[in-house]
């Protein structure tokens, strides 16, 4: 019994989920879910990626977290649009509560659509929310271990960004290592070793971001 009750649980996320992503589809929004450890960096990405989009993008932001809205308020003073959904103590966004942040969403004046799904690399893996694609961050002060420990993360995604670049000559974290591992799970991934703080790697991620949001037009 209680495991015909988690089944219709996720079904019905993911029948939300859907429905989601046909109402993003047919307003030509790029929806992007990004998931990371706390502290990974999402939140000082998605405003460097803000700035570097600059007039090219319309961005809103869909920020998770179990309390406070300090990162919505930092996306906000951007001025993009930003909202706020906090969990108190859920691990993880839905599709429902997606669902009821978009309805907060100008959603005619954007054309991509970041969630900052909450910091944990085990519950947001299992839940679709409705996005086009999935972005997963992993830091090189986390160590490179985080793909053999959490092989759902990095199996189930689009793109890896190694962020934190700038501390790799200062870390023992094995880039080969890293790679073999994400690439054992998803042969097919993208890779992109970034930092914020040096800029290495973010023509990449933008010229990624510019790929898929004109797929969309």
């Amino acid at each position: 019994m209680k495991v015909k009750v988690l089944k219709n649980i996720t079904d019905m996320n993911d029948q939300l989920a859907t429905r989601n992503k046909h109402m993003f589809a047919d307003k030509g929004i790029l929806v992007i879910n990004v998931m990371s450890s706390p502290g990974a960096g999402k939140t000082s990405l998605l405003l460097k990626t803000i700035e570097l989009l600059g007039n090219d993008a319309r961005v809103g932001v869909i920020e998770g977290d179990i309390a406070s809205s300090v990162d919505a308020e930092k996306i906000a003073a951007t001025g993009s649009q930003a909202i706020q959904i906090n969990t108190d103590g859920g691990c993880h966004l839905d599709a429902n509560m997606v669902a009821t942040a978009a309805d907060g969403l100008e959603l005619d004046k954007l054309d991509i659509i970041f969630i900052e799904n909450v910091g944990n690399l085990v519950c947001p893996a299992g839940f679709q929310l409705g996005e086009a694609k999935r972005v997963v961050l992993a830091s090189v002060p986390e160590g490179d271990d985080k793909p053999t420990k959490y092989p759902f993360m990095f199996r189930d995604t689009d793109v890896i960004v190694i962020t934190k670049m700038d501390y790799l000559p200062l870390s023992d974290f094995n880039m080969e290592s890293f790679r073999k591992t994400v690439l054992g799970l998803n042969p097919d991934i993208k890779i992109i070793e970034l930092s914020v703080r040096n800029g290495q790697g973010l023509d990449e991620w933008i010229a990624w971001l510019k790929s898929n949001l004109l797929q969309r037009q």
